[in-house]
């Protein structure tokens, strides 16, 4: 069965931005706001899906999420290089499986925002990235920094990526609870984050995915005000429907009605069918666009 697209986006500069679309065996959605405290979205939010067959395409699709720092609004040109080099990356096909290639995207993403930091004003900029492929009955996640990826599985949702930050650090070595972590003042303080050295350390994982299992992806605008059980009761609807704009939609206004003090963005992928993932289409790239 050849994959279809179905896709509706807006782009409206620093407002909200929604993309949605539904290939053979999942569907896909993402949405990123400002939020009413800041001035300009330092998140940035992309995809690389399949629309049409070409057997030389050898891996599925990719959904990146980054969420940048840094002064002058260097954040949000950190985040914007991030996805940007990842898509291309993986877009142009280099070599290797998709873990692989997901690791190898990365790291371009990694290298380009340190290169791009050289450009006087912008020293010291940085993202996080968290970035997401499925191939087979697998999902395959990669990330750095606090911008994270869950896997709702029935009514359970598991965080599936481990924050380098200095409170995920401590509550690792059990010097925190997740219940003091979350209220710590210090929890948005990064161990790790894209562009600070030419080198990076990638952290790759990957996770059994079935039919009706959804990943989200989000920045820590998101998952800061929404627990992973209003996560699970949010897209409990996803695996009959499969994701949809309504769906991230209720993610990302529930963070809004909490007064949200920062961007907020959240990509939501739902597997349709229990048939495995294959890694052969063409290629489309969807990106947040921003003059």
């Amino acid at each position: 069965m050849s994959p279809t697209d179905d896709t509706a986006r807006d782009d409206p500069g620093n407002g909200p931005l929604a993309e949605h679309g539904v290939l053979a065996k999942l569907s896909w959605a993402l949405r990123s706001d400002t939020g009413g405290v800041r001035d300009s979205n330092e998140d940035f939010a992309g995809a690389f899906t399949l629309t049409t067959p070409e057997d030389s395409w050898d891996r599925g699709p990719l959904f990146v999420v980054a969420d940048g720092m840094g002064g002058h609004a260097a954040g949000e040109i950190a985040s914007r290089v991030a996805v940007d080099a990842a898509l291309d990356a993986w877009s142009g096909g280099s070599p290797g499986a998709p873990p692989q290639a997901l690791r190898a995207a990365l790291r371009r993403a990694n290298v380009a925002v340190y290169d791009a930091a050289t450009v006087p004003g912008r020293s010291g900029m940085g993202t996080t990235i968290v970035g997401a492929t499925l191939a087979g009955h697998e999902a395959i996640v990669g990330h750095v920094g606090d911008s994270r990826a869950y896997l709702v599985h029935g009514d359970d949702c598991v965080q599936l990526t481990a924050d380098h930050s200095r409170v995920g650090e401590m509550v690792r070595m059990r010097m925190l609870s997740p219940e003091e972590a979350a209220v710590h003042p210090a929890r948005s303080q990064l161990t790790r984050s894209l562009g600070a050295e030419a080198g990076i350390q990638i952290d790759l994982t990957r996770h059994t995915v079935d039919a009706g299992d959804s990943l989200v992806l989000c920045t820590d605008g998101l998952w800061d005000l929404v627990s992973r059980l209003e996560m699970a009761e949010a897209l409990r609807g996803a695996a009959a429907g499969g994701a949809s704009l309504e769906l991230v939609d209720s993610l990302v206004e529930l963070a809004l009605k909490r007064g949200a003090p920062d961007n907020v963005t959240a990509v939501v992928i739902t597997v349709t069918s229990a048939l495995p993932i294959t890694a052969a289409s063409g290629r489309r790239l969807f990106r947040r666009g921003r003059d």
